[in-house]
């Protein structure tokens, strides 16, 4: 194996720093403990780099605790989130700048996370011709507790140092380690784990995760790994346990991770495997029913009736969120479900335009406008179930939401899976 040496002169490069920072600046993200914006770092972005490149250089630079902020999921914990300042995030971007290469070409062909030019859709393309054409159709789902917040230090350093061997590099990793984090205004030690929200800390989990992933190659096991979202793939049950019995034993005692037990389990193709907000079965690829329903929760928010937003303005709001949630499971085949979406999401704005109307006279109007001639019922406009009446259907047809731009799922080329597959 290739060792590396003298990178540290690479790191604190000026055309690096700036790269670095132009990264940062498309990243966006919020200010870490001293508040600072990334607008506001590049306002003076040349003598801030500069400063940057002799401590650096010489060894005086020390990186400031994290703030640590709790974002909410869908089962109701948090996922703690580490937000280094602006400055560390350029010092981190620029030693990613420099290990990225190092370390990309040896990791597992299987391994998709925090990965340049890989995704979440390859790692469910991969799952899913494994399980359907390799014929690996029983599957452990692994769960590591906490796993970011776990990572051994020194593992970590080692890890590096496999292929690089430059002190200032590594003395430099061990700083954003051992820097601490800020919660409630109080500093708390970090003797353990790597903050999720770091720059550097993906490829740092990468390069700790893959001497698992290298073990179970080495035995001829086939995994899947997203980050710390880990499948292994079996032809039966009874293999599938000695498997998982193995790579349990793998990650606790020698990486040092906890492997939750409860989450962990083993399933096959025919029961429906989920992964990624997915579910993949024998013939096709669903979409995992958590992720319609949280996005039909969001589409709630984003459509009260008794708000005083107009439907067109509505439709601005919703539409990239749906944009969004649609190109991220397009490869599901989902054109039924993208079509019932539609017509749900219609009815709500439908309804909403009706609570503006206020009686029946403006949609009498509105069908008069749209070519409709004769007498017309007096329907109620405060009632749901009017929504999907002929009527407000003829007033307001899915040409119209067309014409204010509404984005339409349904017309989304859909179940294409396959095009991620790798040749």
């Amino acid at each position: 194996m290739k060792k590396w040496y003298s990178l540290i002169d690479k790191v604190y490069r000026l055309d690096n720093l700036e790269r670095a920072y132009r990264a940062i600046r498309v990243n966006k993200g919020a200010p870490g403990v001293d508040g600072e914006t990334v607008e506001a770092f590049g306002q003076n972005l040349e003598e801030r780099l500069h400063q940057l490149h002799h401590e650096l250089k010489t060894g005086t630079y020390e990186p400031q605790p994290v703030l640590r902020v709790e974002i909410p999921k869908v089962d109701g914990s948090k996922r703690p989130l580490g937000i280094p300042t602006v400055k560390d995030r350029v010092v981190q971007q620029a030693l990613l700048n420099i290990l990225q290469p190092i370390f990309e070409p040896d990791f597992h062909p299987s391994s998709y996370g925090y990965r340049p030019g890989r995704s979440c859709h390859q790692a469910v393309a991969k799952a899913e011709r494994f399980m359907n054409e390799y014929g690996l159709e029983y599957v452990v789902d692994m769960d590591l507790s906490k796993c970011f917040d776990r990572l051994d230090h020194e593992l970590i350093l080692e890890g590096v140092n496999r292929k690089v061997s430059d002190g200032g590099v590594l003395r430099l990793i061990k700083k954003f380690l051992t820097a601490g984090v800020m919660k409630d205004g109080a500093w708390e030690e970090t003797d353990i784990g790597s903050p999720q929200g770091g720059v550097i800390s993906p490829l740092l989990t990468n390069i700790y995760l893959d001497r698992f992933d290298q073990e179970m190659k080495r035995r001829g096991i086939r995994i899947v790994r997203y980050a710390d979202d880990i499948l292994i793939l079996a032809r039966t049950q009874r293999e599938a346990r000695k498997y998982q019995e193995l790579a349990t034993e793998i990650l606790e005692k020698e990486l040092k991770l906890l492997v939750n037990k409860e989450k962990t389990h083993l399933t096959s193709v025919n029961e429906g495997v989920a992964y990624l907000g997915f579910i993949i079965w024998p013939k096709y690829v669903s979409i995992h029913p958590r992720k319609i329903k949280s996005i039909k929760d969001r589409i709630r928010q984003l459509t009260p009736r008794n708000h005083g937003i107009n439907v067109e303005g509505m439709v601005k709001r919703l539409n990239p969120v749906l944009r969004g949630w649609a190109n991220y499971f397009r490869v599901a085949n989902c054109k039924k479900l993208f079509a019932q979406l539609m017509e749900w999401i219609r009815r709500r704005l439908r309804m909403k335009q009706m609570k503006e109307w206020k009686s029946w006279k403006p949609l009498h109007k509105a069908l008069r406008r749209r070519g409709y001639k004769g007498e017309f019922r007096k329907i109620s406009v405060t009632r749901w179930r009017n929504s999907a009446s002929p009527l407000v259907n003829m007033a307001l047809p899915n040409s119209w939401f067309n014409e204010i731009g509404l984005i339409d799922m349904a017309s989304y080329n859909v179940g294409i899976l396959h095009h991620f597959c790798e040749k």
